[in-house]
């Protein structure tokens, strides 16, 4: 057990500095490592796994509902970006310029894409001619380049993978239908995949995405109180189709454009799960995404039988789960500490006293809860043990919100939390971006989102004393 406690003490205490605690998991779990390319990071095996069951989910919900994946270049002319003048001011600051070409310097620019809705608007003006030819519900499974000042693995890289969503409709209507139709995909994926539980709601116009008319949020809180923007959606109206060009003849053959939307979802989320799920140990990670699901340990494996029945156990689960079976010849307690530190769901352990009992023992990461399970009965007893795993790591996180969600009905009040406590504030807003900039400067908060769910606090401003009808949550963010 030496070689376990010194493995584990190798993590620092999320208690003593998150910051820190978050880099040693990313590092020591194996899910990335710092690449020679400022902000950038390489994805490996482990840390992949994750991405690829997230994409396995996401991309069964995303054509459940009709949708088509394409693939479209990673470079985007200067004039093309120039079409779209707000979105250009958005993202000016953080795009990447192609300026030669071996050793030629390019007639034009290309910007090394932060986002494709330039791209897909120009596929659009080409291919949609007619109502007949309505609605394009594309996704884009790539990486986008944003030249950030600051990184860190996960929340906030210069290339990053993700999946955007950009889709073509008829009417206005039908296009803010999808717009929240995503959101809600997005919200079950985190609550019922990642048991991450979240808040939908609007962004204020000040925080909403550059070139879109409304764009909505799903905000998961982490351990530490702060919020982390998981997921958005946008709907564009047809802004961007006017910019470039899109038009479809209607059904009473009139010349009109089309609405827009877009949404996305990036390996962010790893980091959320982490962040929401972790503990001093290493990571916990939910069922449906860990690589790893169950880790089959044999204990004394020298002992006859051992080993044998180890790989009939594993070769059986196999089938269902995602299994490892450890026949390494490292001791079991650095094994466990291995399993605990990359979060493995379940170690189920078997030696010479379980083979005299015809049984196994499981052995849950979250709370370390050991059952007894008879082997006959193994393969019932799992989906249960998986339920009850799953709904405590949604319960933990659901409370760690409820502790940390504060209310304030003025100024000082806000403050006051702001300085001494971590998490969400609720508050009044009289909708004035003045007011928003002030809770910002005087209270370090930014708008997470305006909530679906309303609580009517007061009828006051908490910033300026004006009428208020919209309750948003403010907070501190990653």
């Amino acid at each position: 057990m030496a070689d376990a406690k010194k493995m584990v003490e190798s993590i620092t205490s999320m208690d003593v500095d998150f910051a820190k605690w978050y880099t040693d998991v990313v590092l020591k779990a194996e899910l990335v490592d710092y690449s020679s390319v400022r902000g950038c990071m390489i994805y490996r095996p482990y840390g992949y796994a994750i991405w690829e069951n997230t994409q396995r989910i996401l991309d069964k919900m995303f054509k459940d509902t009709g949708h088509e994946n394409v693939c479209l270049p990673l470079f985007i002319p200067e004039s093309l970006l120039q079409k779209e003048k707000d979105h250009v001011e958005g993202f000016a600051p953080e795009v990447a310029w192609v300026t030669h070409g071996g050793n030629e310097k390019l007639t034009e620019r290309l910007c090394v894409r932060p986002t494709s809705e330039t791209l897909f608007c120009e596929h659009y003006s080409h291919i949609v001619h007619s109502y007949r030819d309505l609605p394009k519900l594309y996704n884009q499974w790539c990486s986008v380049v944003r030249w950030e000042k600051t990184t860190r693995p996960f929340l906030r890289s210069m290339e990053f993978l993700w999946q955007e969503g950009h889709t073509l409709h008829e009417t206005g209507e039908e296009a803010r239908e999808e717009t929240l139709r995503m959101l809600d995909i997005y919200a079950r994926f985190f609550e019922e995949h990642l048991s991450i539980p979240v808040l939908k709601g609007q962004k204020t116009d000040k925080e909403k995405f550059a070139g879109a008319e409304s764009t909505y949020t799903i905000e998961a809180m982490m351990h530490d109180g702060k919020a982390l923007q998981s997921g958005t959606s946008h709907y564009f109206g047809d802004g961007f189709a006017k910019a470039f060009d899109i038009t479809f003849q209607d059904r009473e053959n009139n010349t009109r454009h089309p609405h827009q939307t877009s949404w996305g979802m990036s390996t962010r989320i790893i980091g959320a799960i982490i962040m929401t799920h972790g503990d001093d140990n290493g990571l916990v990670l939910p069922w449906d995404i860990a690589p790893v699901q169950i880790a089959v340990v044999p204990i004394a494996q020298h002992k006859d039988g051992v080993l044998e029945a180890a790989r009939e156990l594993t070769a059986g689960l196999a089938k269902n789960y995602r299994v490892k079976l450890d026949d390494s010849d490292n001791s079991p307690g650095w094994k466990f500490a291995e399993y605990e530190m990359k979060g493995v769901p379940l170690r189920l352990e078997i030696g010479p006293k379980d083979l005299e009992n015809n049984q196994c023992v499981l052995v849950r990461r979250d709370n370390r809860k050991k059952y007894f399970v008879p082997l006959e009965q193994l393969e019932d007893r799992l989906p249960e043990i998986c339920g009850e795993y799953h709904a405590a790591l949604f319960e933990k996180a659901a409370k760690n919100r409820a502790d940390r969600t504060f209310t304030a009905t003025s100024m000082s009040e806000l403050c006051e939390i702001s300085s001494q406590k971590s998490g969400y504030i609720q508050a009044m807003w009289c909708g004035d971006q003045a007011c928003e900039l002030k809770l910002k400067e005087a209270a370090g908060v930014t708008s997470r989102c305006i909530p679906f769910q309303q609580t009517k606090i007061s009828d006051k401003c908490v910033c300026c004393g004006k009428a208020a009808d919209a309750m948003v949550v403010w907070g501190k963010s990653y």
